[in-house]
């Protein structure tokens, strides 16, 4: 915590909050998995000498969809839902890591990795609870939420783009490759829960 009172939540505050904010077991499920691969992802980075907070990745991939319970039944943005939510707990520090899950802004590839980037990854390789590749989890996107409209197609079209060029960013720092994830998952004693 610093003096600001603004603070990282721990794993137990993080599922307190699911509980709080009735986030429901499939979204859950969800976001356990999606921690669980950025743990991975974080872990490679770091032994490749990336300076990155492991604290702020595994909350803010478990509270990155902590405001979509209260959008289902609304057009309401989930993501900003989020954003509010950690306002509102002190939890600036993942602010930006919720907020940025869905559209990453000012990404560069020529800058270092920031957390925001890796849970963004790695929420975007996880389908539901299933570790799927970013092909697979793109034709489930624009089925889902392309509703056949050409300007919302293009717009999760391009996201995908950025995504793919992070992914060749991230993985030419790593000793595994893409494909790998769902092994490293099975093989990884992770600090967090399974589903």
């Amino acid at each position: 915590m610093n003096s600001l009172g603004h603070k990282i939540p721990g794993v137990k505050e993080c599922l307190d909050l699911m509980e709080q904010y009735q986030m429901l077991p499939n979204i859950k499920h969800h976001s356990i998995v999606v921690a669980r691969v950025a743990e991975i992802i974080a872990n490679g980075l770091i032994a490749a000498g990336h300076k990155l907070s492991m604290d702020r990745i595994i909350a803010g991939a478990l509270l990155h969809d902590i405001g979509k319970t209260a959008c289902l039944d609304n057009d309401d943005d989930h993501a900003a839902k989020g954003v509010e939510i950690c306002l509102a707990h002190n939890l600036d520090p993942i602010a930006d890591i919720v907020g940025e899950h869905v559209i990453l802004t000012n990404y560069s590839p020529e800058n270092n990795f920031a957390e925001k980037e890796i849970v963004y990854y790695a929420d975007k390789r996880v389908n539901h609870d299933q570790v799927v590749s970013l092909a697979e989890r793109l034709a489930y996107i624009l089925e889902r939420y392309g509703l056949n409209n050409i300007v919302r197609c293009q717009a999760i079209k391009s996201n995908y783009t950025l995504c793919q060029d992070l992914e060749k960013k991230m993985f030419s720092f790593l000793s595994f490759e893409p494909v790998d994830i769902p092994e490293l998952l099975i093989a990884h004693q992770s600090t967090i829960l399974n589903p």
